[in-house]
């Protein structure tokens, strides 16, 4: 029995017809719609156009000039002034000192008589005492002119001041040694009982240690030129044996400065 042939079934009714293939769009860039481009510009080519009148400000801050003020060019000219001021006093100070080379003066205590110091009692004491100073001035062009008025001698033992006084004007000439006596006075110097057993003590070995100081106020006169007024301070260390008006001074040690201002 011949077999029946069935005819083949037609491809376009077997399958779907194939869908309709879009264009593969990258993920990174997003879908832009019809009709829009984009321009690149690189960056050195673009330009900002600030509002107008932020254009005027800045134009008005471009043409100002920078101003100092009155007191920033005052202060600058006063530390101008000053050092160079500085400076020629210092040329001055360097030519005077090759031009006369100044000597240091020399000082000493050549005599102290006390009065009115009763050991044997604790009473108050009344220290009279007559101080001898000597003032050497070594130099061939320079004089040294003590004011007076200003001036202090003073006495200590340990830390009690025993007495006060002022070192009198006189003048001290080239190459020339001078010798002045001031007077100094105490009232009612109350001693600690230590400090009174202490100074007994040192009595009896003849060896009572004080401490001299000087202060005056002088001017220096070198050549033609007189300096304006300056302070010499002097400090001595003497020791004397006893506390009478004929005392003996075993020891003795000075020093001094000067100060220009």
């Amino acid at each position: 029995m011949a077999d029946r042939l069935h005819p083949a079934a037609h491809s376009d009714q077997s399958q779907p017809p194939p869908e309709p293939v879009k264009p593969h769009l990258s993920d990174d860039k997003p879908l832009l719609p019809q009709g829009t481009y984009i321009i690149q510009i690189p960056k050195d080519q673009i330009y900002r156009i600030p509002p107008p009148e932020n254009s005027k400000k800045l134009q008005k801050l471009a043409n100002r000039k920078p101003k100092r003020s009155c007191c920033c060019r005052c202060f600058c000219w006063t530390i101008a002034a000053a050092f160079i001021l500085l400076i020629l006093l210092s040329v001055a100070a360097g030519v005077l000192y090759l031009v006369f080379r100044p000597e240091k003066l020399n000082y000493s205590i050549d005599k102290i008589s006390v009065g009115g110091v009763n050991l044997t009692s604790s009473a108050p004491i009344n220290p009279r005492l007559t101080v001898e100073i000597r003032a050497g001035n070594p130099n061939d062009k320079l004089s040294v002119f003590y004011i007076g008025k200003g001036s202090s001698v003073t006495v200590h033992y340990d830390d009690v001041n025993l007495c006060n006084g002022e070192l009198p004007a006189f003048e001290l000439p080239a190459n020339n040694v001078t010798v002045v006596q001031t007077a100094l006075r105490g009232t009612n110097i109350v001693l600690a009982r230590d400090v009174h057993s202490r100074l007994v003590k040192q009595e009896k070995e003849r060896h009572v240690p004080l401490k001299v100081k000087v202060k005056a106020p002088v001017k220096i006169k070198i050549g033609a030129v007189k300096t304006w007024e300056i302070t010499v301070t002097v400090k001595c260390d003497v020791a004397v044996d006893r506390f009478v008006q004929k005392s003996k001074i075993v020891s003795k040690k000075c020093d001094y400065r000067v100060d220009l201002w």
